[in-house]
């Protein structure tokens, strides 16, 4: 297997996340979600990032605790298990560590206007959010009369990431990959942003990616980097591999509750610890392994003969 793609963390953050950059995260919603990268952002001391995603737990709190966000667009932010991210409001109510300009979009204008990007349009039409506040003047949205009839509709705008980060099961050298689980929009984001990195718990040969193309998450040509980082996902889950530490959530939420406390936590979790590894050493060969998969649920086998 030669290494075509594969890069370090550390390179491939290096190389393809820039200050001023927007990038998209967390997009298969609870699952998947690139710790692991956002880490090493933070680390890197990357600078006036803004931030795609719809709900981004607590990864998007932790890079604005960080200093690292100057704008967001997001459906939510916070902590899906205890409520609203504790940087996230003191950066959006106080300045603290500084002021983040807040987009709002739901979940399904976040979708539309990355399917935007990715067909290469300026914007989709939708029915959605009409009657909401979201949809207010100011934002990002432009209300108009259908080309077709007298109906309004709402035009939500092409999102188009400089960078988007997906954390999938496998990959190949190639940047061919497979993702199974709930999706959410990472296949969209994929195909809208300019630069993708792709963050595998495993490396595979390419003829194990291409005996599955259905399973294939973005085609390999669209990816930038690929990157080897096991366990890279936690606290998040990652079907078929662990499951979500629960517990690390609320020990993320009680920790965070003032600025000194999320800076502690940041020195501990972040830029005590250097990459992965010793992140996992740290969590305990314990409690990580308290969150392996046990035993096996195969899917039923797929015969791709002509015949």
């Amino acid at each position: 297997m030669t290494s075509g793609k594969i890069l370090s963390m550390r390179e491939a953050i290096s190389r393809y996340v820039g200050d001023g950059d927007s990038v998209a995260l967390g997009l298969a919603l609870e699952a998947l979600i690139p710790f692991a990268a956002g880490h090493e952002i933070i680390r890197q001391r990357r600078r006036d990032l803004t931030l795609i995603g719809p709900i981004s737990d607590i990864l998007f709190d932790q890079l604005i605790g960080a200093g690292c966000v100057a704008r967001v667009i997001a459906a939510w932010i916070g902590n899906v298990s205890a409520g609203l991210g504790y940087n996230y409001r003191r950066a959006a109510e106080s300045g603290v560590p500084n002021q983040i300009e807040i987009v709002d979009h739901s979940n399904f204008t976040i979708s539309l206007g990355l399917t935007a990007g990715a067909f290469g349009v300026p914007y989709l039409p939708a029915r959605t959010l009409l009657g909401s506040d979201i949809a207010r003047e100011g934002g990002p949205f432009k209300r108009g009369v259908s080309p077709f009839g007298d109906e309004q509709l709402l035009f939500v705008p092409a999102i188009v990431p400089d960078v988007t980060i997906l954390h999938v099961q496998r990959a190949s050298a190639d940047g061919g990959c497979h993702a199974w689980g709930n999706l959410g929009v990472s296949a969209e984001a994929a195909l809208a942003g300019k630069r993708v990195i792709v963050v595998a718990e495993e490396i595979v040969d390419r003829s194990i990616i291409t005996s599955d193309p259905n399973r294939v998450l973005v085609p390999p040509h669209r990816v930038t980097a690929v990157v080897h980082e096991p366990g890279g996902a936690h606290p998040s889950s990652v079907q078929g591999h662990y499951g979500r530490d629960h517990a690390f959530y609320g020990e993320y939420h009680t920790a965070t509750k003032t600025a000194a406390g999320s800076d502690a936590w940041l020195d501990r979790w972040v830029h005590g610890v250097g990459g992965r590894d010793r992140f996992l050493d740290l969590l305990g060969a314990d409690r990580w392994g308290s969150l392996a998969v046990r035993g096996d649920s195969p899917a039923a086998p797929v015969n791709y003969s002509a015949t």
